[in-house]
């Protein structure tokens, strides 16, 4: 039986979902919304913010969708899935008292300070005097301070000495530069090692993950610049071996599902696990309630499994008897940015060079859309930060990376930026196994 689904969100996160589901055969139509230019040629969409969530609910009502996928942070924090079953309406994503794992950060440090996960040692504070006390008390630099809440991505800064701390704490906390996401913040130890994304999907029992990816935030090449939503990844991330991937397994993944359990508010959906390989064994950075973005637009290319179906399974809590099957091949996405990105940068810029959105004849080649626009004309703009995810599978990295790179030159817009080493890394890495 076909089903009518509806994804929220409107980047390229959203697109790679969308692009995944309609390889299943139980995908009937599909829409977005609040989508974008690029989502169009895929789904229908609908100009409703992810944030709306009365009106959202309403319309997946009035629409009689058979199956909701929240992908966006901010919905699923507002309790959208909570409504969404109120009405009837099956969703995949966490309720709302689940997804404070990544809503608060304070929630959960806390969580994993209970159940001795493996994290980096912190305090958590709302009087910005306090956090300098404590800074200057430990005197170790560098020092990480965190904004509670979501701030898209950049609500975390790594500061190097006191002066830049004192920055730091007037920024979120007394500038309200992440509004009240700074209200409270967490000051941690700054760990060092190799970052590793991996991506799970849970039905509050098992935990089944993806294939590792490897971020590269800065906005610039070797990792300079500022923090970014993310310039490029690749999958697998080679510093993520069997043996850790077994030590995770045993040490955070499980025990975290267990975790959220024993608090009464069990997770189902996709929990991000943002992990770093210290010294001492791999520790958690940073918990998302979803799809990472861009991880998706190069984990979701490998998976040879029917998205829907696993999906389904996990809102009905049958993960444990459902498939999850990744290809052995690489994957490698290059973003395609406007200049200025992240602070300000143009939009209305044609884009050249796609048909229909995408590379023509280019079968390994899928272009994810994040930023874009169609004119009523049907020209295709650039409107966002990050425009475009150009991303290539091969059955090695070093083909994938290349494919990339080659089908990005191709693409075209006013003011285009990207960094050239995505994945050099990852080479790099391989290079010394």
């Amino acid at each position: 039986m076909a089903k009518k689904i509806l994804v929220v969100g409107g980047g390229g996160r959203e697109h790679a979902i969308i692009k995944a589901l309609k390889k299943s055969p139980d995908c009937g139509e599909i829409w977005c919304a609040p989508g974008n230019g690029g989502i169009s040629y895929d789904a229908k969409c609908k100009n409703i913010k992810a944030t709306d969530v009365e009106t959202m609910v309403a319309f997946a009502a009035e629409e009689k969708f058979d199956y909701v996928v929240v992908a966006q942070d901010d919905p699923l924090a507002l309790g959208m899935v909570d409504a969404l079953a109120a009405v009837g309406i099956p969703a995949f994503g966490p309720d709302k008292a689940a997804a404070r794992i990544e809503a608060s950060k304070v929630f959960s440090k806390n969580l994993m300070k209970k159940y001795g996960i493996p994290t980096a040692d912190y305090a958590t504070f709302d009087d910005p005097a306090e956090v300098m006390d404590y800074i200057k008390a430990k005197g170790k630099y560098p020092v990480v301070i965190k904004a509670d809440g979501l701030a898209l991505g950049k609500g975390v800064l790594i500061c190097e000495n006191e002066e830049q701390a004192a920055d730091g704490v007037k920024e979120i906390m007394l500038d309200k530069k992440f509004g009240a996401s700074g209200n409270h913040v967490v000051v941690e130890e700054f760990l060092t090692g190799p970052e590793v994304s991996v991506l799970s999907f849970t039905d509050g029992k098992v935990v089944k993950p993806m294939v590792s990816s490897m971020d590269h935030k800065r906005a610039n090449d070797h990792d300079t610049g500022l923090n970014t939503g993310g310039m490029g990844t690749v999958a697998p991330n080679p510093y993520y071996t069997p043996a850790i991937a077994a030590e995770c397994m045993e040490k955070i993944f499980l025990p975290t599902i267990q975790a959220m359990n024993a608090e009464g508010c069990p997770f189902k959906g996709c929990l991000y696990f943002g992990l770093m390989l210290t010294p001492d064994g791999p520790k958690v950075i940073e918990y998302n309630c979803r799809f990472g973005d861009p991880e998706t637009q190069v984990v979701l290319p490998l998976l040879e499994s029917d998205l829907l179906k696993i999906m389904t399974a996990c809102t009905e809590g049958t993960l444990a008897d459902t498939e999850v099957k990744f290809s052995e091949g690489a994957a490698c996405c290059v973003i395609l940015a406007s200049g200025g990105y992240p602070v300000s940068y143009e939009k209305g810029k044609p884009i050249s060079g796609l048909t229909n959105g995408q590379l023509e004849g280019e079968s390994s080649i899928t272009v994810y859309h994040s930023g874009t626009a169609l004119r009523e004309d049907g020209t295709l703009v650039t409107n966002g930060g990050r425009v475009l995810g150009v991303t290539a599978t091969a059955p090695r990295l070093t083909a994938a990376i290349t494919q990339a790179y080659a089908a990005a030159e191709k693409i075209s817009f006013e003011k285009l930026h990207k960094r050239t080493d995505i994945g050099m890394r990852a080479l790099k890495a391989i290079a010394e196994q």
